[in-house]
């Protein structure tokens, strides 16, 4: 178990990490989402024992990993950026790896090599940008660690070896009971995949729920009335605007959904309908507008 318990961090005098907890479990995917600038690769960092905490503590199967590095070996960190290899070939990198990781699979790796079909006598700044990112997945996962941290994985890649790509984390995850934490902004990435939605705002935890959860805790609705919508509906805490054409409101329920549907059935509604709802729709609602989405 990977555990972040009350950690903060400053970088440059600024607040970066305030306070936060996060426990994954074995066998989870778990994705991480928010807005640019709220932390999210701070926290992966520390998370991986790369950024020291200012306060607060990371613990693999309660071993303080910044205290006693040695069981860093049971992580991986995937960066969204190759430019500290790209001087490399493959089979340097390979080397650097087997010696760092005491688990590290050679046989598997180039079988992954294979199966994806990289090149393997080639340096990596040779390589593109999607094939970058799909060497480094394949790199952290041959080192048979039990945690592996993606920060934007799939970016690049084409849709085919996204969906491939997805569906080998998942396969990984069942058979050898790894937990992987994905930060992303792909959102139906998320969506397809993990066991559990991680929403940060402002260097805190917003919310940590299972997919499932998160998805009953709202209700997307399609609203028309007379004129424009009623003050008794747009002043509930609970219900958010995501757009509006005319009369034609598009609105997010957070919770209360019964009673708030049936207050809006009172207001007489031209139109009141629920929408297929997506977990953007739900990210745009909680942590405050879609510009800057990541």
């Amino acid at each position: 178990m990977l555990k972040m318990i009350n950690v903060s961090k400053k970088i440059d005098g600024r607040q970066v990490l305030e306070h936060v907890n996060i426990t994954l479990e074995p066998g989870m995917i778990a994705g991480i989402v928010g807005r640019n600038g709220v932390g999210k690769s701070t926290l992966l960092r520390t998370l991986a024992g790369i950024l020291d905490p200012d306060e607060g503590e990371v613990t693999f199967n309660e071993i303080n990993i910044h205290r006693q590095p040695e069981v860093k070996q049971k992580l991986t960190y995937v960066p969204d950026s190759t430019e500290i290899l790209k001087s490399y070939n493959v089979k340097e990198i390979v080397k650097l790896y087997d010696a760092i990781y005491e688990d590290f699979d050679v046989m598997y790796f180039y079988s992954l090599m294979d199966r994806f079909k990289l090149p393997k006598n080639r340096k990596l700044r040779t390589y593109s940008k999607g094939m970058k990112a799909l060497f480094l997945m394949i790199l952290s996962f041959s080192t048979k660690a039990d945690f592996i941290i993606l920060d934007e994985p799939t970016n690049g890649l084409d849709p085919i070896v996204k969906r491939n790509i997805l569906q080998f984390i998942i396969e990984e995850v069942s058979e050898r009971q790894l937990s992987v934490l994905i930060s992303t902004h792909h959102l139906e990435e998320v969506e397809k995949i993990a066991d559990v939605l991680i929403m940060m705002k402002d260097g805190q935890i917003e919310s940590t729920t299972s997919i499932e959860d998160a998805k009953s805790s709202f209700r997307k609705v399609q609203a028309v009335y007379k004129h424009s919508l009623p003050e008794k509906i747009a002043n509930l805490n609970n219900v958010s605007i995501l757009s509006q054409t005319g009369r034609v409101y598009t609105l997010m329920i957070k919770g209360n959904i019964e009673a708030t549907m049936e207050k809006m059935q009172q207001e007489q509604p031209l139109l009141l309908e629920e929408l297929p709802m997506t977990l953007e729709d739900i990210f745009i609602s909680s942590l405050g507008g879609e510009s800057h989405v990541s």
